[in-house]
C-alpha cells in the first residue's frame, strides 16, 4: 500500500529532478558552453550532405571564391575568363540576376538526399560574398527574393527536409562579407569596431534559428578576427538555452581564429580534415566529391570527381576515428543537381542499405586500422549481450584466407559478411589474431561492388 508519506516523498523528488533539470543555464563562456552534451542524434548519423549554392554558382568557374580571386588576388586565369567572356564594367553583382534556379525542386533534392542514406543535410544560406539564399530583413537587394531566384530557396528546402524526410536540417552560414562596407570599417579599425557583427552577422543568424529551426549551425568565415568580435559566446548561450531547437542543435568550432579546433559542440579544425586516429572530442570531416571546389565547376573533369571506392574511403576512416563526414556537392545556377553527384550519392545509398549497420550508431573500436593487414578499418556496435566488430575491407582479400590481427576470436566467434547469408569459416591465427576463410562469391552475387563488411561477433577482446 503507498502511504501519504511515500506520494509526497515521490513527488518532491520528481519536483526536484524537474528543477534541476530546466536551471541548467549555459553561460557565454566557452568552459560552460563546451559542458553541454552534444545531442545524441548527431554522433549517431554519421553521415550529411554539404550543399555549396550561390551567386558563385553562374560563373562556375574556378571555386566559390570565384570573386575574391577576381578582385583581390587577381587570379590570372579568373581575370582572363572575365575578359573573354564578359563586357568591360560587368560586376560580380551583375551575375545574381542570372542565379535562375528555374529547375529547383526542393522535394526532388529531399528524395536524392535521402537515397544517399545520409542523415543530415548542411546548406550553405550565405557564403562569404553576402548574398543570402533566404529573403533576409538584414541583406537589402542582395537577397534570393530581392534578385535572382526570387524564390526563399532555404525555406523551400527546409520544408521538403522536414515535411518529406526524416534527416536533419542544418545551416552554414559564414559570419563574414568579403566586400561588405561595414565589414571592411570594423576590419580597418582592427576590428574595435562591431558595427557589421551587430547589424548584420548576428542579426542573421538569430532571423535563420527562429524562421527555419534548423539542428545544425555550421559556422564558417571566422578566421580573420577572434571569437570576441563575432560575439560568439553570447549567441551560443542563447541558442543552448532559449532558442527554439535548445534541445537539438549543434555546432561546429568556427567562431574565431582563436577557437577552431578548440571549442565548440564538434570539431572541424580545416576543411577536408580527417586525421586519421582516434580523437578526443567529437569531429567531422567537411569534403568534396569535385576535388577542386565545393561549388558548381561548368569545366570539371570526370577525373576531378571521387569514385566511389574513393568515397568509402574516406568515409570509413572518418567513421572509424569517431568521426561525421559531410559530403559536399555543388548545384548549378538553374537548380540541377548534376549526374555526377547523383551517381556517387545513390551509389553511397545502395552501399549503406547493405552495410549501414557497421556505420550508423557504431562507435570506434580498440583498434582502428588492422595490425597485419592493410586497407582494413574497424567500427562496432554494442548488442544486447556482446561488442559487435565490424572490419571494413576496402580491397577484396587476394587470397583464399584473411589474417585480421587485430580481433582476439573465442569459442562463441561468429564472422558473416553483411549481406552474405552464409557464415564464415575461422580458425585462430597462427601468431595471434584470426584467419578467416573467403570463399569463392561469384562478382554477381557479392553483397556490393565496393568495401565489403565483416561482422564479427563473440570476440574475446
Amino acid at each position: 500500500m503507498i502511504t501519504k508519506f511515500c506520494l509526497n516523498t515521490l513527488l518532491i523528488l520528481l519536483i526536484s529532478s524537474f528543477l534541476i533539470v530546466v536551471s541548467v543555464r549555459y553561460e557565454p563562456d566557452w568552459k560552460s558552453l563546451d559542458s553541454r552534451p552534444l545531442p545524441s542524434w548527431y554522433d549517431e548519423a554519421k553521415i550529411g550532405i554539404f550543399i555549396h549554392w550561390g551567386v558563385f554558382s553562374v560563373p562556375s568557374f574556378g571555386s566559390e571564391w570565384f570573386w575574391y580571386r577576381w578582385k583581390t588576388s587577381k587570379e590570372p586565369g579568373i581575370v582572363d575568363f572575365m575578359k573573354r567572356n564578359y563586357r568591360p564594367g560587368f560586376t560580380y553583382a551583375d551575375f545574381a540576376p542570372k542565379f535562375t534556379t528555374e529547375f529547383y525542386n526542393a522535394d526532388e533534392w529531399a528524395n536524392i538526399f535521402k537515397a544517399s542514406g545520409a542523415r543530415y543535410i548542411v546548406l550553405v544560406t550565405k557564403h562569404h560574398e553576402g548574398f543570402t539564399n533566404w529573403p533576409s530583413n538584414y541583406s537589402w537587394n542582395w537577397n534570393s527574393v530581392s534578385v535572382g531566384p526570387k524564390r526563399d530557396l532555404v525555406g523551400e528546402l527546409a520544408t521538403a527536409i522536414k515535411s518529406k524526410t526524416d534527416l536533419h536540417l542544418g545551416l552554414y552560414h559564414s559570419l563574414l562579407e568579403w566586400f561588405n562596407p561595414l565589414y571592411m570599417a570594423d576590419k580597418a579599425s582592427g576590428f574595435k569596431t562591431q558595427d557589421f557583427v551587430k547589424s548584420k552577422t548576428m542579426p542573421e543568424l538569430y532571423e535563420l534559428v527562429n524562421t527555419y529551426k534548423p539542428d545544425v549551425i555550421w559556422s564558417d568565415g571566422d578566421w580573420e578576427t577572434t571569437d570576441v568580435y563575432w560575439n560568439a559566446t553570447q549567441f551560443l548561450a542563447w541558442l543552448y538555452n532559449d532558442s527554439p531547437v535548445k534541445d537539438t542543435v549543434c555546432v561546429n568550432d568556427r567562431w574565431g581564429k582563436n577557437i577552431r579546433c578548440k571549442h565548440g559542440g564538434f570539431l572541424n579544425c580545416n576543411d577536408k580534415y580527417n586525421p586519421g586516429k582516434l580523437q578526443k572530442k567529437k569531429w567531422e570531416n567537411a569534403m568534396t566529391i569535385d576535388r577542386y571546389s565545393w561549388g558548381y565547376r561548368r569545366n570539371a573533369r570526370l577525373a576531378d570527381f571521387l569514385t566511389l571506392h574513393d568515397l568509402l574511403s574516406e568515409i570509413v576512416s572518418t567513421v572509424s576515428c569517431g568521426g561525421n563526414i559531410l559530403i559536399n556537392i555543388g548545384p548549378t545556377h538553374d537548380g540541377m543537381i548534376v549526374p555526377i553527384f547523383q551517381e556517387r550519392l545513390r551509389e553511397l545509398g545502395d552501399w549503406l542499405n547493405v552495410n549501414g549497420e557497421a556505420i550508423y550508431g557504431s562507435k570506434p573500436w580498440t583498434h582502428q586500422n588492422d595490425t597485419v593487414t592493410k586497407n582494413i578499418w574497424y567500427t562496432s556496435q554494442k548488442s544486447s549481450v556482446s561488442l559487435d566488430v565490424y572490419a571494413i575491407l576496402l580491397s577484396w582479400p587476394e587470397g583464399k584466407v584473411l589474417t585480421l590481427g587485430a580481433p582476439v576470436p573465442s569459442s562463441t566467434t561468429v564472422v558473416t559478411m553483411l549481406g552474405y547469408s552464409t557464415k564464415l569459416d575461422w580458425k585462430p591465427g597462427t601468431k595471434g589474431g584470426i584467419d578467416i576463410s573467403i570463399p569463392v562469391i561469384p562478382s554477381n552475387q557479392l553483397p556490393c561492388t565496393d568495401a565489403w563488411v565483416l561482422k564479427i561477433e563473440g570476440l574475446e577482446n
